[in-house]
Parts: C-alpha cells; sequence; structure tokens
C-alpha cells in the first residue's frame, strides 16, 4: 500500500493567482498549508483569511528566494510554524520576454535565481527532511516545448527544472517519496494578462483547441492531485496542463 502524504505543505508564490488557488484548494483537502509570498504581505493575509474562515490551517511567511539563504529559512519557518512538511509545491517564478541577444545579465541572472536556483535549493532542502509518502511538485512551463523567440531565458531554466524532476524522482523513489512538475500553458492571471491587449488575448485562445486560457483551478486540481494519495505511482512526470497545445 502507498505511504499516505503528510498533511502539511509549503507552497511558494502563493499570494496570488495559481499559487494562491493551490494554497486554498490543498487547504480545503485538509492540508495545513504554509503560504509563501515575496513582497505582497496584504495579498498573502488574504489567502491565508480564506483558509481560516473556512476552518484550514495557513500561515503567511515572507521569503525571497532569489537570495540563496531563503529556502532553507523558509523551510524552517514553515515546519516551525505547522510542523513537518510533506508536501512541497516550487511554484515561484517568472517569465520576462526578449530576445536571446537583448537579454541582459541581470535579466538572465533574475530568471536562473527564481525559476532554477530557487526550487533546487527547496528541493535540496526537502531531499533530506521530506518523511515517506513525501511530494514534490515542482512547475515549468508550456514555453519549454514550443521554443518560441523571446522565451529563452525562461525555457532554458525551466528545461533545467524538468530535468533536476526526472533525477531528483529516480534519487528519492525508494524512500516512497514522488517529485513530479507541472507545466501550465496560459493561464489567466493578473501577471499573464497584465500588458497585454484584448486583441492579443483573444489570439491566444484561438490557438488552444478549447477556446479559452487556463483558469487557476485547472492547474491546482493536477497539483492536488499529485499531492493526494492517489498518486503515489506517479513520479518523475512533466504533466503538460495546456488544453491540447502541442
Amino acid at each position: 500500500m502507498p505511504d499516505t502524504p503528510p498533511r502539511t505543505a509549503l507552497v511558494t508564490g502563493a499570494s496570488r493567482g495559481i499559487g494562491a488557488r493551490i494554497a486554498e484548494d490543498l487547504a480545503a483537502d485538509g492540508v495545513a498549508v504554509a503560504v509563501n509570498y515575496a513582497a505582497s504581505p496584504d495579498q498573502a493575509d488574504a489567502v491565508v483569511g480564506r483558509i481560516t474562515a473556512e476552518g484550514g490551517r495557513a500561515v503567511a511567511l515572507h521569503a525571497d528566494l532569489a537570495q540563496p539563504e531563503a529556502a532553507r529559512a523558509l523551510y524552517d519557518a514553515a515546519e516551525s510554524a505547522l510542523g513537518r512538511v510533506g508536501i512541497l509545491v516550487n511554484n515561484v517564478g517568472i517569465m520576462k520576454l526578449a530576445p536571446l541577444a537583448g537579454t541582459n545579465d541581470a535579466m538572465l541572472d533574475r530568471h536562473l535565481a527564481l525559476n532554477l536556483s530557487a526550487p533546487f535549493r527547496l528541493m535540496r532542502e526537502a531531499a533530506t527532511r521530506l518523511p515517506a509518502g513525501g511530494r514534490i511538485i515542482n512547475f515549468s512551463s508550456r514555453v519549454v516545448s514550443l521554443w518560441q523567440p523571446g522565451y529563452a531565458a525562461c525555457a532554458a531554466a525551466k528545461a533545467a527544472v524538468e530535468a533536476v524532476t526526472h533525477i531528483l524522482a529516480k534519487e528519492l523513489g525508494p524512500r516512497k517519496i514522488t517529485v513530479n512538475a507541472v507545466a501550465p500553458g496560459p493561464v489567466a492571471t493578473e501577471l499573464f494578462l497584465a500588458d497585454k491587449s484584448p486583441e492579443l488575448v483573444e489570439r491566444i485562445k484561438a490557438m488552444n483547441p478549447f477556446g479559452r486560457l487556463g483558469e487557476p483551478e485547472d492547474i491546482a486540481h493536477i497539483v492536488c492531485f499529485l499531492a493526494g494519495p492517489d498518486s503515489g505511482w506517479i513520479s518523475g512526470q512533466v504533466i503538460r496542463a495546456n488544453g491540447g497545445v502541442v
């Protein structure tokens, strides 16, 4: 029989958008949730407020995961507040577009810091601290497999996350810990819609067989499944949640 996943989660970048919905849906499943944020304390507190209003357990924890020391400090704070973490959701990340020739060092370093180094360091913590039955759920992106101009920095970092996901799944499998990644397509979040004209949004919708953008709950439902007891035989996988766009 598979081990039952522990019922405490650390979700990075969880003050809004997909991360907030993941935190709320995990809490609805009975999981205590550490809601990480970097620059939006009011929004993180609002997520916690919605969770606790429904009888759940949650705490908002600040950490700028671009800083090398932040991963361990955040993990420590989550366990101090809620007990041993059994589910790690590496949701934090950025996506800034520029042609490769126009990607300066600061932009490249920022993508690597948040999209690769931050989840790598948290996975390193989880690799020695997760109990049997634990879950690691990383975030990749549809851009890894589309090879579109302008996405070089983001795609490079997310492709590396996919590689680490496959490797860590093999390393932690003997301890009955699963490691998977979710790679969303366009999702209707504040960050995605910013600076996009209504016409561009409609063109993006038209590219999808379903004729719409993804919604945060589309992604959160997949994460909750991977975090739950029915996914114990799924590991080392990248789930491309994009509504059929290939």
